[in-house]
């Protein structure tokens, strides 16, 4: 029990803002700097601390103080109007009353280990940005008992993995409680004699609270009570009854957590990757089933369940989603289905890969995700190009760029990966911090970079460099150890590294398509840049090879072993256990990062946009969002050789660019100095970087563009679908009809007047378009002109869309269109005309799939 004067530290430690606000971080450290050291964990440190010091501070008046006046800021924090309240007030101004927000993995701290690589820091930083923001956000996950895994490796330099329960009495999170003080519970119903029963963590990540499901109970049988026991582990089945936990339960825990804690009900959800994909099907059985209001018909549950449902896609690979099945989807949802009252046949089709290429015994989650969301996007513009070829075979009738899925480039959250001392310079130029959270992405914010000092800059580098270096240097030393190494044979760590040299980056899972190996294509030539005796480099590397992926580890031994090597080990380190305390030194240490993914699988990539934030300049392949952002003086692209179909041959290509640009580019400005000790045109790199990709890769921007091109929309579509259900009764029916009657849709022809045999600016034509449309009426279809430039044959190009008007209507269901098309340009010109569904509640027009082409 805490001293009444110290109580406020209670609030501080269970509130996960502390993970990205220094002032709050000073507080514990003020307690016990070594105890915070060893974890910088505040839960840890108020356990640790003895009694009587925990007396003597509450006797302190200046860290009294210290704590009134962290504790006040995080009230005000909490409580204070921040931008979504204010955009919520302007006219017009449409937005979710509440949004939930689903993800297998959370990456917020490293004392909270419930993440494996991008895809949790990502949601990680979706939460605390949305938490600055002000956006009503909750998110849903899972409580793994031992996180994803520990990384050691062998004295031969193999990954080893092992797996420390995490006792959540230890942990930054409270167990959500009924009225009578019991646990809050969710079950959902699998084969067998028993439930799978869930108790509900709360982890407050600032404004936003996530909630965590945990099946380690005493209810539970043993089998069941392991459904989260670790992430990414396990069988076929034990994911998939991780997944039904995570959307069934979810959606569940939801409903509890509005009820108890008086919590809007989210009218969004957004599920992050297809993990979460089930949480549809609760949706619809809860809509199906209502006791407290009218119950909806399969296809009108559906209607209700899309309109307010937004799917993220990461994954360029196919290799990358969650596929089960079939025969296994059929087991869980027959008889004891989960679901009561959700067809198991509407189910199964929900998942199927009924298209060409497509694999009829299993089913998708991606494609139940994009099934079940009227909105959906991929992470970088590149990827959305890759998914919507991907999942072109959802939509065949469309070529891929008219494919419904959308793209907004994920960002980073600059609170938790800038350097404090980043921050410090921006400060003595008169910038204030505030205006790197919610205002971050207003590019004038960044134009204070021009008034730092060169030599500030430059210092001010070195000293995060150094720092890094202190930091491998005691993680090499123990990882020596654990390898087996006396204390005697590592004298050498000592003067591991150098805070003075080129210092280069590379850290991420080590899949096969990110070529952790690429830089050892030349042993020797790597070996000469490593000792250069005026211009050296040094590497620093982490990451980690999923536990069954030893093709990965393979890759993972072939550095460590080169690390391990007396003539360059001095100059390289591969630093075991890649998480998110050794990240924050990494960052900003680092002077370069690489990134080198088989161009397009990398679906962004936010290290290097971390880096960047630091000062760091990027060599990177042009994949993700360097494809977007790279232009041409902010960092570095490696040529890749797209067109080399042989991959050792590929990468031998792009190993060669790799050296030729470090050696001849990368190098050398590094180490340009000026009579002060300063590198000028290295500098001037780093001032644009940080004005040309600052405003770009903060997360404030990316939660602006969901807020506003997926969230709020999806409020609006919501809201029609389920005012009395209404809406989404005749949308569905619209569909039903239109559906049926599509293959009486014809073009019978189309007459043109005004066009001249060259085509002139300024000029025009005259369209006709007489139709059928048997049984549907002119307001259900768009009938269009698509007119462009000619590319070769019949290829239209630079496309401009419009629809035509109805012009008169004739027996039998035929009608005439008309429109004009004005030039805008001169040369060669092409058109087509297609007829489209036409609905105000679609989203996209191509949402039913359906198209007729003259």
């Amino acid at each position: 029990m805490l001293p009444e004067p110290l109580r406020a530290l209670g609030d501080l430690a269970t509130n996960l803002r502390w993970s990205w606000h220094p002032e709050t971080q000073d507080v514990f450290a003020a307690m016990d700097p070594e105890i915070w050291r060893d974890g910088h964990d505040p839960v840890k440190t108020l356990g640790a601390v003895t009694t009587a010091r925990l007396d003597e501070l509450a006797g302190d008046a200046a860290f009294l103080q210290m704590l009134e006046a962290a504790h006040a800021d995080l009230q005000h924090y909490l409580t204070g109007e921040r931008w979504f309240q204010k955009a919520s007030k302007a006219e017009g101004a449409a937005l979710p009353t509440a949004i939930a927000y689903f993800s297998p993995e959370y990456g917020i701290t490293s004392v909270l280990p419930q993440y494996s690589g991008g895809l949790g820091i990502l949601a990680g930083d979706h939460l605390k940005t949305a938490s600055d923001l002000g956006v009503p956000l909750i998110g849903v996950g899972l409580l793994y008992q031992y996180g994803y895994f520990r990384q050691q490796f062998s004295r031969e330099g193999w990954q080893l993995e092992s797996y420390p329960v995490l006792d959540p009495d230890g942990l930054p999170i409270t167990l959500l409680r009924e009225e009578d003080g019991t646990p809050a519970q969710i079950r959902i119903a699998v084969p067998g004699e028993n439930e799978l029963a869930a108790r509900i963590f709360v982890a407050q990540v600032g404004r936003v609270p996530l909630l965590l499901l945990d099946t380690d109970i005493e209810e539970n049988p043993g089998p069941l009570r392991e459904v989260t026991d670790r992430l990414y582990g396990g069988t076929s089945e034990h994911r998939l009854l991780q997944e039904l936990l995570l959307g069934i339960g979810g959606v569940r825990a939801l409903r509890a957590f509005s009820r108890i804690t008086g919590a809007e009900a989210p009218e969004v959800f957004h599920t992050n990757e297809g993990h979460a994909g089930f949480l549809g099907l609760e949706r619809i059985r809860e809509l199906t089933v209502a006791e407290d209001g009218p119950r909806l018909d399969f296809d009108t549950a559906v209607e209700v369940t899309r309109a307010g449902t937004v799917f993220t896609t990461h994954t360029p690979v196919p290799a990358g989603i969650d596929r089960f099945p079939r025969e296994l989807i059929e087991q869980y949802f027959g008889p004891q289905t989960p679901v009561p009252g959700v067809p198991t046949d509407r189910i199964l089709h929900l998942g199927a890969e009924d298209y060409q290429g497509g694999d009829g015994g299993v089913f998708n989650m991606a494609v139940m995700g994009f099934r079940l969301a009227q909105r959906a996007n991929g992470v970088s513009e590149l990827h959305g190009e890759v998914s919507r070829g991907m999942f072109n075979g959802l939509w065949p009738a469309f070529d891929e760029a008219e494919v419904p899925i959308t793209s907004i480039t994920n960002g980073v959250h600059a609170p938790t990966w800038v350097a404090r001392e980043v921050f410090e310079l921006a400060k003595k130029q008169g910038a204030r911090v505030a205006d790197f959270g919610a205002d971050s992405d207003a590019a004038e914010v960044w134009s204070v970079v021009d008034e730092v000092p060169s030599s500030d800059l430059w210092s001010t580098k070195r000293e995060l460099r150094k720092r890094l270096v202190e930091d491998a240097r005691g993680r090499l030393r123990k990882s020596c150890l654990k390898r087996g190494q006396s204390a005697a044979e590592l004298g050498w760590i000592d003067t591991a590294l150098d805070p003075d040299v080129l210092t280069i980056g590379f850290a991420r899972r080590a899949a096969s398509y990110k070529r952790l190996t690429l830089m050892l294509s030349d042993p020797e030539r790597l070996k000469r840049l490593l000792l250069h005796p005026e211009r050296p480099i040094q590497l620093i590397m982490a990451g980690k090879a999923h536990p069954a992926d030893d093709g990965g580890k393979k890759l993972i031994q072939a550095i460590v072993q080169l690390a391990d090597d007396p003539e360059v080990r001095h100059r390289v380190a591969y630093l075991p256990n890649y998480d998110i305390a050794m990240a924050q030194p990494l960052y900003p240490g680092t002077d370069v990062w690489l990134n080198n993914p088989l161009r397009p699988y990398e679906a962004c990539g936010t290290s290097g946009m971390k880096a960047a934030l630091n000062g760091g300049l990027n060599l990177s392949i042009l994949d993700g969002w360097w494809d977007e952002w790279y232009d041409g003086s902010n960092g570095w692209a490696i040529p890749s050789a797209d067109g080399v179909e042989d991959p050792d041959q590929r990468d031998d290509i792009e190993a060669a660019a790799l050296y030729e640009l470090i050696e001849n580019e990368v190098a050398p400005r590094f180490y340009d100095v000026d009579e002060t000790g300063v590198p000028p045109r290295w500098i001037e790199m780093v001032r644009h970087t940080l004005k040309s990709l600052g405003p770009k890769v903060l997360s404030t921007r990316m939660l602006r563009e969901y807020v506003n091109r997926l969230y709020a929309p999806a409020a609006v579509a919501s809201r029609a679908m389920n005012d009395s259900y209404a809406g989404a009764t005749e949308l569905a029916s619209w569909k039903s009809r239109v559906k049926g009657g599509w293959s009486e849709v014809k073009i019978d022809h189309v007459e043109t007047e005004g066009l001249s045999d060259s085509p002139e600016i300024g000029g025009g034509m005259d369209l006709h378009v007489f139709v059928s449309l048997g049984s549907l009426a002119p307001g259900d279809v768009d009938v269009e002109v698509v007119h462009g430039r000619v590319k070769g044959e019949d290829q239209l190009v630079d496309t401009t869309t419009s629809s035509l008007t109805l012009g008169e209507t004739y027996e039998g269901g035929r009608h005439r269109f008309d429109g004009h098309v004005q030039l805008a340009r001169a040369g060669s010109f092409g058109y087509t005309v297609r007829i489209l569904p036409r609905n105000p509640h679609l989203a996209s027009p191509a949402e039913l799939g359906l198209v007729v082409l003259a």
